[in-house]
């Protein structure tokens, strides 16, 4: 296994970055009126991810790097949220979403296996 150095190293902040290039595609074919309503907020949301699992890496504790991730698993159910929405809005179809479900349920499964594996070592 190699050695972690920066949040960029971690394969789930990859797959974020990926998950963040799909959305931004999926959404651009929002209706112009939504570009302040459900594109930006799947949008904010979709980037929170990256983000809160860049921002919890970078902390000096395991607990606030735990909470980092809580924020980002919780910003993913609400990206996974706004898609199920989107398309019953008939927004976009289930078939321009799969690879952006596929990511969402790989990633929910990476920060659910690092956030034990982080709890794990700071309880006995």
């Amino acid at each position: 296994m190699e050695k972690i150095n920066s949040y960029k190293d971690l394969i789930v902040w990859q797959k974020a970055i990926d998950l963040s290039v799909e959305v931004y595609k999926v959404t651009m074919s929002f209706p112009s009126e939504e570009i302040y309503g459900l594109t930006n907020q799947i949008r904010r949301a979709c980037n929170s991810i990256s983000l809160n699992i860049a921002e919890g890496h970078s902390r000096n504790s395991t607990k606030s790097y735990i909470n980092s991730l809580n924020i980002a698993n919780g910003s993913l159910h609400e990206l996974e949220s706004g898609i199920y929405l989107s398309q019953r809005l008939n927004f976009i179809d289930i078939n321009s979403t799969k690879m952006t479900y596929e990511l969402v349920l790989e990633i929910q499964k990476m920060l659910s296996s690092l956030i034990t594996k982080l709890t794990n070592k700071i309880t006995p």
